[in-house]
């Protein structure tokens, strides 16, 4: 027979235990399962998150307050634990009133172990009882409370996963094309993002559809870093298998009429001339100078012959791909048209980092410098902030250079390359700054690009950058992609 104390213990669950249950019978739900069953990509950047939710929740749990007529009564109980005999029986009546006044579970059940005890004060025995049943009745409250918790972290948790499934579905087919780019784009939905905010991103990605040059010349400049063959050849000799025909050894089947002296294979006419003396002499003649008209029989036999020759190899070695600075110059002048265009091809940018697992930056440059990362964690987030501003101010293009030279040089960043999009109506750099720029292009392999969005950009300031790309959003140009299209 089992005792109270082990009754309690049996019975009483761990943290762990529910949060685990918790987790598995969330993840189990018929529209999530669904779901990650057709996504294997997202089911496994999901389930590298369970480890994060189940700290999260064990913090709530132990941090949550109790309230505050549990907390009376387990102060309550722990007195009731250390005091003597005697003097539990004397504060009976005081502690069955307080356990009524504050609604406890177990003051029902106090009453009825008081009125078996047949007297006003209880034995030892059953003073022993009446701990061991105020504690399980306090484990009980408590499981409960934790059970309550528990349920409300799951529905937090339940809308936050659907909304984040939501938009991890509509966001893929903009911005990833390939499992791993799709596992990267749920990591960096976290946040509290409504279905209203990541709108903002399909309707840029809308408007970046019907600019298909603008598109294409994202990817160009994503993938501008090439395989370059190595100065070195390596001659190697390699062994080639090569089909020979042999010289006919054997006949095998006819194949024509020539003249020779081969009595066998003689033409029925030639025969004939055999059989009339007249001819006889005749014959003999041409038989003599193999002239006769005889069959041809021909065979033919192939056999594989091995061959060896030189051959040159070139060594190619591909640049890794490193991450993305995007500088976008949000002046006055790169309002309207321009600013579309701009937004357009950072999402343009982005989705290629995510393909290709890079870093992406966002630097904004007006008056001053305010700068974004689009892969971290919360990088929905921070596009959507992005996409939301409006350009307008002056343009400081030397502050954002210094940004981006000071951020080149720091551990994961040396082999970024930095993009400029802006329509370079600016002031002139100063010299110690483009010698700069030029000392991280020459000695450090540094790579610089220009999205000019205007063919009226000052062609001191473009002389800087490793590679131009040019895409006038002017209104002759407009109409001449439109033709075009």
């Amino acid at each position: 027979m089992i005792s109270m104390d082990t009754l309690s213990v049996s019975l009483s669950i761990s943290e762990q235990e529910m949060i685990d249950e918790m987790i598995v019978t969330l993840l189990a739900s018929p529209e999530i399962a669904v779901f990650l069953n057709k996504s294997p990509a997202l089911k496994n950047a999901l389930l590298r998150d369970v480890l994060r939710w189940k700290a999260e929740i064990r913090d709530r749990l132990q941090t949550t307050p109790v309230p505050h007529a549990l907390a009376q009564e387990l102060q309550l109980f722990q007195q009731s634990q250390t005091i003597d005999f005697a003097t539990f029986n004397q504060r009976l009546p005081t502690t069955l009133k307080a356990l009524q006044n504050n609604a406890s579970s177990f003051a029902k059940e106090a009453l009825i172990l008081i009125e078996n005890s047949g007297n006003a004060a209880l034995s030892r025995a059953q003073q022993s009882l009446f701990i061991q049943r105020w504690r399980l009745s306090l484990n009980m409250q408590a499981l409960s409370l934790d059970q309550a918790l528990l349920e409300q972290e799951r529905e937090k948790l339940l809308a936050e996963l659907q909304q984040r499934l939501a938009m991890s579905g509509q966001l893929a087919p903009v911005l990833a094309e390939n499992e791993t780019s799709a596992g990267q784009l749920w990591d960096m939905s976290r946040g509290s993002l409504q279905r209203g905010d990541y709108q903002l991103i399909l309707q840029y990605a809308d408007f970046l559809s019907l600019q298909p040059e603008l598109a294409a010349l994202a990817e160009r400049l994503g993938r501008s870093r090439e395989a370059k063959a190595s100065s070195e050849r390596n001659t190697q000799m390699d062994v080639l298998r090569q089909r020979v025909r042999e010289p006919a050894t054997a006949p095998e089947e006819v194949s024509g009429i020539h003249q020779s002296d081969d009595i066998l294979r003689l033409l029925p006419p030639e025969l004939a001339t055999l059989g009339i003396s007249e001819l006889e002499i005749e014959f003999y003649r041409r038989l003599v100078e193999k002239r006769l008209l005889t069959y041809r029989l021909q065979g033919e036999s192939w056999r594989e012959k091995l061959i060896t020759r030189p051959a040159h190899h070139n060594q190619r070695q591909q640049q890794p791909f490193g991450p993305f600075i995007i500088c976008v110059d949000t002046s006055g002048s790169m309002g309207g048209f321009n600013e579309r265009c701009a937004k357009a091809f950072c999402l343009a940018l982005l989705k290629v980092a995510l393909n290709d697992q890079r870093r992406c930056m966002l630097m904004l440059f007006a008056h001053q410098v305010i700068v974004y990362e689009l892969t971290a964690e919360d990088g929905i987030s921070q596009a959507i902030r992005f996409l939301s501003q409006q350009f307008r101010g002056g343009t400081n293009l030397t502050a954002c250079l210094e940004h981006v030279l000071k951020h080149l040089a720091l551990p994961g960043w040396q082999e970024a390359d930095a993009v400029v999009i802006s329509d370079f109506i600016a002031q002139r750099l100063p010299e110690k700054l483009s010698d700069e720029v030029k000392h991280h292009q020459l000695r450090l392999q540094q790579k610089f690009h220009a999205v000019a969005m205007s063919d009226h950009g000052k062609p001191a300031i473009l002389r800087i950058f490793d590679h131009i790309w040019r895409f006038d959003t002017g209104i002759k140009s407009r109409l001449l992609r439109h033709l075009r299209r």
